[in-house]
């Protein structure tokens, strides 16, 4: 007889409950058309208004743009396409989709996974998963694409409910871009806007590309400890006791390969050996193609870096075209094409998501109201004059507000950094201090806002298993990791504070003037 202590009943009653408000709510393509027209109907009122605030860049005062006007309704229209075409995840997912649905449809991935299955305990499967989630965020974006079905679908052949897996995998994925064992094209986008803001202060500061390395390192720990945790003890009972799997759950299942499907699989695994360190040879001379222009391979203009989704493409199509065909499982040119033709119609929710997702966007970004959030949010913050450490805190949790309905790093960085690089300078703490502070909650609550780009593409992945799951089901799954996560590095981000352990390269917690 197993007895649920108190706490846990009532934390189990709340994510009952966030799910049940959670799918009541419109579907999450509706949902940013209504956002779409809140966010015109906003900036008509707010337009009428003048505010205090000033660009910290310009020095110009913050206007919301009314876009109701004639010109600015024509704008938006002749710019739907380009909205719609331009929106960034919407070429990621088809191009890596499409290699996806070749090496599915050959049986390679399946055969991948048969052979993950017969070497990892059952016991080591989550922090496997998480792990892996962990290492995927350097194909950045793509990596939705690539690691929730194959999380879902290693849980369910183990045994374990597949949604419990996802979660598992978008913890880790997400937590992936604070924690980090290998730097990611993250790094430079953040030190490119954290240096510019910093020469509002100092016009000959450097940011060093790696500045916070050493506490992202250190954060791979309690990402998997926490999440290993929250998945095994709180999400997967409660998926399990709340939301049935609509397929016949398998405990047994085969990993043997036959010896036709051996043989393509070995000649499949070495061919894309060769194509990796094919690959990786060309990245290695100074002046490589593949380099940015100061020699750099992270850097987000380095083009090893824009082609992570081709290079995905490749490193799954071609594997897959000769298991494919060695195993018999393809037959014609024909069969290719269909394969990548029916896993391309998984993909039609999303894109109809993609369309008006983008237009929001469009319109969220043109009227400065995010802008106008963001600024005011940041003076509050400066207004309370508060000590060093709450002051980070209050970063942390300022981040944590504006996550909800900005979900682009980038995009909040790109805002941010000029109001809390100076600010905090002025302060006498350093802008990699500030960066890390950003990061923390910029990872942790990601996974937890409807908001973001990809939740429709993962709820598609889990009504794969469960036709009933939607958006109160995944958020009601990553609220516990958000929280984990949240306070997990906000705890490691004071203990390397408090020993005085470095942040990463060429950084420090203090900013002296003119050091």
């Amino acid at each position: 007889m197993t007895v649920s202590s108190p706490s846990l009943t009532a934390k189990r009653g709340l994510l009952d409950k966030i799910e049940s408000v959670g799918n009541k709510i419109p579907d999450i393509t509706m949902l940013f058309f209504f956002a779409t027209i809140i966010c015109l109907l906003l900036s008509f009122g707010l337009s009428f208004f003048s505010f205090d605030f000033l660009h910290p860049v310009t020095q110009d005062p913050i206007v919301v743009r009314n876009l109701m006007s004639g010109s600015e309704i024509l704008s938006l229209l002749t710019s739907m396409v380009n909205n719609f075409v331009n929106f960034p995840p919407l070429g990621i997912v088809i191009v890596a989709t499409l290699g996806i649905g070749i090496a599915e449809s050959s049986g390679y991935i399946n055969t991948v996974l048969r052979k993950l299955l017969s070497v990892v305990p059952l016991s080591a499967v989550t922090p496997a998963v998480i792990m892996i989630g962990i290492f995927a965020h350097v194909a950045a974006d793509s990596a939705y694409v690539i690691l929730m079905p194959v999380a879902a679908y290693i849980f369910y052949k183990t045994g374990k409910h597949p949604l419990a897996g996802i979660a598992a995998a978008f913890a880790g994925l997400a937590g992936g871009f604070t924690a980090s064992y290998t730097p990611s094209i993250v790094d430079p986008i953040m030190a490119a806007f954290t240096e510019s803001a910093a020469h509002i202060i100092e016009p000959n500061y450097v940011v060093n590309v790696l500045c916070n390395y050493f506490f992202s390192f250190a954060c791979t720990f309690p990402v998997i400890g926490v999440c290993w945790y929250i998945t095994d003890k709180i999400v997967e009972p409660r998926l399990k006791r709340s939301i049935p799997v609509d397929i016949e759950q398998v405990d047994n299942y085969d990993t043997s390969l036959n010896a036709l499907e051996k043989k393509a699989f070995r000649i499949a695994n070495i061919t894309l050996l060769v194509l990796v360190i094919g690959f990786v040879l060309m990245l290695i001379p100074e002046d490589s193609m593949f380099r940015a222009e100061n020699g750099s391979l992270t850097s987000h203009r380095a083009p090893a870096m824009q082609i992570i989704v081709p290079l995905l493409l490749i490193f799954f199509a071609i594997p897959g075209l000769i298991y494919g065909y060695m195993s018999n499982t393809f037959a014609s040119m024909k069969d290719v094409t269909k394969s990548m033709e029916d896993i391309t119609r998984t993909l039609i929710s999303f894109i109809v998501f993609a369309f008006f997702c983008a237009q929001f966007l469009y319109v969220f970004k043109q009227s400065d109201i995010g802008t106008l959030i963001a600024i005011s949010g940041a003076e509050g913050l400066k207004a309370l004059n508060m000590p060093g450490q709450i002051t980070v805190l209050g970063v942390i949790l300022l981040t944590a507000c504006l996550n909800l309905i900005i979900t682009s790093a980038s995009s909040k960085w790109a805002i941010l950094a000029p109001v809390l690089v100076p600010m905090l300078m002025l302060l006498g703490l350093s802008p990699e201090l500030t960066q890390a502070s950003f990061r923390i909650s910029d990872s942790a609550v990601n996974v937890v806002t409807p908001m973001f780009a990809f939740y429709p593409l993962i709820i598609a992945y889990m009504q794969k298993y469960c036709s009933t799951a939607g958006v109160g089901t995944l958020v009601a799954s990553m609220l516990p990791y958000t929280i984990g996560l949240l306070i997990s590095f906000t705890v490691m981000l004071f203990v390397f504070w408090g020993l005085d352990i470095p942040l990463g390269f060429d950084a420090s917690y203090e900013y002296i003037a003119n050091q």
